[in-house]
């Protein structure tokens, strides 16, 4: 949790901030604001540790020197000592207001910024966060940000009826989760990661990504039933729920796989998004996990803050 020390405002962007008693935040940022509209960086948090850090006079530089709108004081919580170690998707709420991390830093303006003359240099881009209003309200001084951090929910699905059925212990699936795993752990992403293990059955297959993607899972990973035989129904059961595609990725994955190995071409594989969900279909055996988690891992990152609506690049 953290106390808010000061809300400020300026009329034009590039300029400092002005204290003011409170702050109206809607749809767009806040009320008033140069820095308020349709985009993913409408409001602006600091931390006054920063302010301490520059050792600044606080009589020549107050709260909103730096054109952040909210002065903050104390660590977001457990785990993320200050602003900056938040990630895009955590979420910040007091009562009716809910804020949405987009960005974390900014590129300096330099030279012919008033911020910058003023200081000599400017302490957002590398202490500062920015946000997007979810849920509009009022701030004031003395109000308590309550710290959400986002956590990740993904899926993975074992298609196999010989594995359902215990001919075999189902190994891509444990394999894939590692894979997702060590993926989130290395991005400083926490997540709830869920395995199942379903037969070639095309019902219970729908039903399954269904129920993931209804309940707002991130992700949703399948693997197997992706080859020519008579019970390889993944894809085109992943098929009929995408609402978009993503063939690129994929093709280019098995494009490559199939210059050392050309069986591999003849497995099929699939990604996409179904409502907020993003979906790949992998094949079954444990090296082609490996081989397509890899390449899918290259931009799986931007993949989700492109869902997420954030121009991170």
């Amino acid at each position: 949790m953290m106390k808010i020390l000061s809300v400020n405002v300026s009329e034009a962007k590039g300029t400092v901030k002005t204290a003011r008693e409170s702050i109206t935040l809607d749809k767009s940022g806040v009320c008033g604001d140069a820095h308020a509209g349709p985009w993913h960086r409408q409001v602006s948090l600091l931390g006054e540790a920063a302010y301490r850090m520059m050792e600044l006079d606080p009589e020549e530089f107050p709260f909103g020197s730096f054109a952040e709108n909210i002065t903050t004081e104390g660590s977001p919580g457990e785990g993320t000592p200050d602003l900056k170690s938040c990630r895009p998707g955590d979420r910040f709420s007091c009562g009716d207001v809910l804020l949405e991390v987009t960005q974390i830093g900014k590129q300096c303006h330099g030279p012919g910024c008033a911020i910058y003359e003023k200081s000599g240099r400017c302490i957002m881009p590398k202490e500062g966060i920015f946000t997007r209003v979810l849920s509009g309200g009022i701030l004031k001084p003395g109000d308590n940000l309550i710290y959400n951090p986002k956590k990740y929910h993904i899926a993975v699905i074992t298609v196999s009826t010989r594995a359902f059925n215990g001919f075999y212990t189902d190994s891509s699936g444990p394999a894939l989760k590692d894979l997702v795993a060590g993926f989130c752990s290395e991005n400083d992403w926490p997540c709830e990661i869920t395995g199942v293990l379903l037969p070639d059955d095309p019902a219970k297959l729908h039903n399954e990504l269904r129920k993931f993607i209804r309940a707002g899972y991130d992700m949703v990973f399948t693997t197997g039933g992706t080859g020519l035989g008579p019970s390889d129904i993944t894809i085109g059961i992943v098929r009929r729920i995408l609402q978009r595609e993503i063939p690129g990725i994929m093709e280019y994955i098995r494009i490559s796989c199939g210059k050392e190995n050309p069986n591999a071409l003849l497995s099929a594989s699939l990604a996409g998004v179904s409502e907020n969900t993003l979906v790949f279909a992998l094949p079954g055996s444990v090296n082609a996990v490996k081989e397509y988690f890899s390449g899918i891992s290259r931009c799986l990152k931007h993949m989700v803050y492109m869902r997420m609506g954030l121009d991170v690049h």
